[in-house]
């Protein structure tokens, strides 16, 4: 049940939650998020999105005081006045990943694999192109070889034989969590990160910094890959409309649409109530 009175850290998910269908995000969201940040209450974007998106994602939650990107990977702190300040920076080992590939492929079958390594702005991801994926202008052909010759942020695999859910359980059942921590994030594909490595643990990283209890955390979010923090966040875990059911099951409320604005009309009613 929601709390009474306001949170002392609100967190949002971008794709599918705050930002629209058409990869925008509403002025009028963008002015509630801002009355947010009046209120004295720190505001988190909490993505799926790697460091090479930060700009993108600058400027789709202008009002963030930090980010959790990577699903957790990087943290950045953005209200340090000399600068962005990154708290955390994880990566999985090449040959970690390596086993971890061979290891589904033997139970499940070929794998479409491709891999986010780079951290510069706008780099592609390497691997396999698949046609559903849905940047195409951001991404490179490279060997298998090539894409496990370095520690990568995190991997993203597909079969044609099975449903990403399928496939994401199935890949639970043969990878040990503390070797690689596995989840999707409504794009057709599984995401390898490396182990202990989810929203929850890069929010973790900004409540201890701001001395905020997890009880007294907001969150909102639409994908598998937002569960952790909702498992961890206290105050209220609150789900858009159109979120995977699993999300909207654990949620203590369902709001709007992510076309309707669904956070920023939450946002707007718990500010003027």
């Amino acid at each position: 049940m929601t709390r009474p009175g306001l949170p002392k850290l609100i967190a949002t998910d971008l794709d599918g939650t705050l930002v629209r269908s058409d990869e925008t995000v509403s002025a009028y969201t963008h002015r509630v998020l801002d009355r947010v940040r009046s209120a004295g209450i720190p505001v988190v974007g909490a993505t799926g999105r790697g460091p090479r998106l930060t700009e993108l994602t600058r400027n789709d939650i202008r009002a963030a005081d930090f980010l959790v990107m990577a699903g957790g990977g990087r943290v950045v702190d953005q209200s340090d006045p000399e600068g962005p300040l990154v708290l955390r920076d994880e990566r999985l080992p090449g040959e970690v990943l390596a086993r971890i590939l061979t290891d589904l492929e033997a139970a499940i079958g070929p794998l479409t694999v491709m891999v986010e390594a780079s951290d510069e702005h706008d780099a592609p991801l390497w691997g396999d192109y698949h046609p559903s994926w849905p940047y195409p202008d951001r991404f490179e052909a490279r060997s298998r070889t090539e894409c496990l010759s370095c520690d990568v942020i995190k991997a993203f695999a597909r079969t044609a034989d099975h449903h990403v859910d399928e496939l994401l359980a199935a890949a639970r059942a043969i990878v040990p969590p503390e070797v690689a921590t596995l989840t999707q994030a409504g794009l057709g594909f599984i995401e390898i990160c490396p182990p202990r490595t989810d929203k929850a643990s890069g929010l973790s990283v900004i409540a201890e910094r701001l001395g905020v209890d997890p009880a007294d955390v907001l969150v909102f979010g639409d994908q598998p890959n937002d569960l952790p923090m909702f498992g961890w966040a206290g105050w209220a875990r609150v789900a858009v409309a159109n979120a995977h059911p699993e999300v909207r099951a654990a949620a203590d409320e369902v709001t709007l649409r992510n076309d309707d604005d669904g956070v920023a009309v939450y946002l707007d009613r718990l500010l003027s109530r």
